[in-house]
């Protein structure tokens, strides 16, 4: 008999975690595992990736409520006499513009949420709150399973969390799954009651796939001069990314002379605010925006440099995608960074400013250096399809 996994996370919008969940998903046994996602918004750039075989559970008509514009969602509540809901959604507004930072209004607005989503019917083997706050929330107070688990994606001391909203969601869950050694470390030094509760499972991502796709759709990828230095950066705009130091290290090297392009895929609240940063720099023939790709892999290949310039990461899949296309990387000092890069060995691994940046880039317009980087990548293992078994395990 299959065992009945649901997997919760936000959505399917462009971001690591997202991807991770995409990936893993598709790498499950659908023989000996029925598979259901919940997710908070029907939307987002995976969505179509999501295996045939997942069944997507529709939402509620009331937490559709719920997500109205706050007038609208008030309105219909009170229509239909639930002034308790109506009372919620004021709290939620109310609270989403209070906390200190976003990561702990998302905490503090889980308890008005949560009234408009009704208990999931049915009971799950295991259920896996794939992402950090609301996902895990959801799958202990929603979910009837014999078995829960916790993912965590990040750095967690660097995502202004409140660790005593989180602590009795942490006791309550079977397992806390993190991305690298680092974060769990980091994990059991911000929770130690449950340290034995924490597991490492890496991020999956498949060479072969990564290979397949980067040979499609090049010529909607031709965006580089071929006598420039083509560097690229994937990241959700905003400021985990760092990416205005990308751009500020461009300026520095464009004001040596170098003809450099930076091209950064990706999207979110920061895109106004690096867009006047490349005007004021006077960069804009040489650092695009290039917005969502679904497919960023022919991108990364045309690239003779990726550059990650995140303040934190937990452990990031485009550093790992770089990798499998043996692509020569630089990486600021973020904490895990150490977990994916030996610097002067598989890539560069510099400090945290667009003037250290600067510096490692020119050292990697060193072909001799490039070449001796992208061999010893070829070198490395970096499959990790299996990956999948340690989630079975402990399921």
């Amino acid at each position: 008999m299959k065992k009945k996994i649901l997997f919760v996370i936000p959505s399917l919008t462009a971001g690591g975690g997202e991807k991770s969940l995409v990936n893993l998903l598709s790498q499950i046994d659908f023989s000996l595992y029925e598979v259901d996602l919940f997710l908070f918004h029907h939307e987002g750039l995976f969505v179509d990736f999501v295996p045939k075989e997942v069944r997507i559970i529709p939402l509620p008509e009331s937490y559709k409520t719920f997500t109205l514009p706050l007038i609208s969602s008030v309105r219909n509540f009170l229509s239909k006499g639930n002034v308790s809901l109506a009372w919620k959604r004021v709290l939620f507004s109310m609270q989403s513009r209070l906390g200190k930072n976003v990561s702990v209004r998302e905490q503090y607005s889980w308890r008005y949420m949560a009234d408009a989503l009704p208990t999931l019917e049915g009971k799950y083997d295991a259920a896996i709150g794939f992402l950090e706050k609301t996902a895990t929330y959801f799958c202990i107070d929603k979910v009837q399973a014999h078995k829960t688990i916790g993912w965590v994606h990040i750095d967690y001391n660097k995502l202004g969390m409140d660790a005593t909203f989180d602590r009795p969601y942490f006791q309550k869950v079977n397992h806390i799954v993190t991305v690298s050694e680092e974060c769990a470390n980091i994990l059991i030094d911000c929770f130690p009651d449950v340290q034995d509760k924490v597991r490492v499972i890496y991020n999956i991502v498949s060479p072969t796939v990564i290979c397949n796709m980067a040979k499609k759709d090049l010529a909607d990828t031709y965006l580089f001069q071929s006598e420039q230095i083509k560097i690229l950066s994937i990241g959700r705009l905003h400021y985990q990314k760092g990416l205005e130091f990308a751009i500020e290290a461009c300026k520095i090297l464009v004001d040596k002379g170098y003809n450099v392009q930076w091209n950064i895929i990706g999207e979110g609240e920061e895109r106004e605010k690096l867009t006047s940063l490349i005007v004021n720099k006077g960069l804009e023939n040489h650092v695009k925006l290039l917005g969502l790709k679904a497919n960023p892999y022919p991108y990364i290949q045309q690239a003779d440099i990726y550059a990650q310039t995140s303040r934190f990461e937990g452990k990031s899949i485009a550093i790992d995608e770089a990798k499998i296309l043996q692509k020569p990387i630089l990486v600021t000092n973020f904490s895990t960074a150490k977990d994916q890069i030996m610097d002067g060995h598989n890539g560069l691994i510099v400090d945290m400013t667009p003037q250290a940046i600067a510096q490692g880039i020119e050292k990697l317009m060193d072909k001799t250096l490039r070449q001796q980087l992208a061999y010893n990548l070829a070198k490395e293992k970096l499959g990790t399809e299996e990956e999948i078994q340690k989630l079975y395990d402990i399921i």
